[in-house]
């Protein structure tokens, strides 16, 4: 059964570690992350872009194959399912749907509109048990149409926000979507420390959690960081596998051509990446 994300984040939150939040994409993530988090007990969120609920044929069947694959893989940690980077009509079609966690991002409006919008869902949310995250300042790259430059948060807006009764709060420090550049100058921990100042023990939320390295992530979780998203790691551990099982003509080997056949490598894959996040994390063993 799936569970609001509160009560997870609230816990690593006072533990010092954080919650994995693994995207998905289609059957293969949804099994591997889950068997993940199992075999770590760990607690987990799985999530999905409004481009990815698209593609996987719309919300209501992302909910009916995360809840199928809890029971038919004899999943018992706690699982969340989260809407990532929604629009107001995405969360609204999330609680329709049946997920159990919704982020509504309203960073790219101005902070008055952010707040009106954020207020209405936060109410609905809760209405439905459900937890609810919020996003102030810019998470640099791009995640379905909405591009940022990587804008630092406002801590004072970050204050107005949390105090509208999210669950967490995700806020831009320098992270972004994607791979990071070479270039890139790392995560502002004098900007986390200024938000957390201003938010006391609110959750917050790390967004672009794949390549940060180690001990960036873990000082953030040390500086109040509950909920770490990961997504372009999993990704590229599963097209360097597929890779090379087509170069080494595995699907030209007997029926290595089958779908179920081809995807193994890189749904094993996957599950390395999570496996290696969740302790990074510190939330192996938390379930």
């Amino acid at each position: 059964m799936l569970v609001s994300a509160r009560e997870m984040t609230a816990a690593a939150r006072a533990g010092h570690y954080a919650i994995g939040a693994f995207n998905l994409n289609n059957l293969e993530w949804t099994k591997s992350v889950l068997k993940a988090a199992q075999e770590m007990q760990a607690p987990v969120i799985v999530q999905c872009s409004e481009g990815a609920g698209k593609y996987m044929a719309g919300y209501k069947t992302v909910a009916d194959m995360v809840n199928d694959v809890i029971a038919s893989q004899g999943i018992t940690v706690p699982v969340a399912l989260h809407l990532d980077h929604g629009s107001y009509e995405g969360c609204l079609k999330c609680i329709d749907a049946g997920f159990s966690s919704i982020m509504f991002d309203g960073s790219h409006f101005p902070i008055d509109e952010n707040i009106e919008k954020t207020k209405e869902l936060v109410a609905k949310a809760h209405e439905h048990g459900m937890s609810i995250e919020a996003e102030v300042g810019g998470i640099g790259g791009e995640e379905d149409g909405v591009v940022s430059q990587g804008e630092c948060a406002d801590p004072d807006e970050c204050k107005l926000i949390a105090d509208l009764g999210v669950d967490f709060l995700a806020c831009g420090i320098g992270n972004i979507h994607g791979k990071y550049p070479a270039n890139w100058a790392g995560l502002r921990f004098d900007v986390l420390e200024a938000i957390k100042a201003k938010v006391g023990d609110m959750p917050l939320v790390l967004h672009g959690g794949s390549g940060i390295p180690t001990e960036m992530i873990q000082k953030a979780i040390s500086l109040g960081v509950s909920k770490v998203n990961v997504n372009t790691e999993c990704q590229i551990a599963f097209a360097e596998a597929t890779r090379k099982y087509i170069e080494a003509g595995k699907d030209l080997e007997g029926k290595g051509f089958d779908p179920r056949k081809l995807l193994a490598p890189g749904a094993a894959a996957i599950v390395d990446c999570v496996k290696e996040k969740i302790e990074i994390f510190g939330s192996a063993g938390k379930a």
